[in-house]
C-alpha cells in the first residue's frame, strides 16, 4: 500500500501591519477640486451624456479632500 502525503498549498505573505503606504507628498486638495470644478466650465458645449462624468470628477475630489482633513 502505497501513502500519499499531500502538501500544504502554499499561501501569499500576509501584509505587514502599519500605516498605509503613502503616494509621496500631501498635495493640496483644493487644486483637484478647482481642477475638477474648472472642467464643468463647457457643459453647455458637451454632450449630456458627458455631463455625469464630470459630476462624478468633482464629486471625487470633494471626496477626496473631506478626508483629507484632520487626516480622517
Amino acid at each position: 500500500m502505497v501513502t500519499v502525503q499531500h502538501q500544504p498549498t502554499p499561501q501569499p505573505p500576509r501584509p505587514v501591519p502599519g500605516p498605509p503606504p503613502t503616494a509621496g507628498p500631501q498635495q493640496d486638495p483644493r487644486a483637484g477640486i478647482e481642477e475638477a470644478m474648472a472642467a464643468l466650465g463647457d457643459l453647455d458645449r458637451i454632450p449630456l451624456a458627458e455631463h455625469v462624468e464630470r459630476f462624478d470628477a468633482v464629486h471625487a475630489e470633494l471626496t477626496t479632500a473631506l478626508s483629507s482633513i484632520d487626516k480622517v
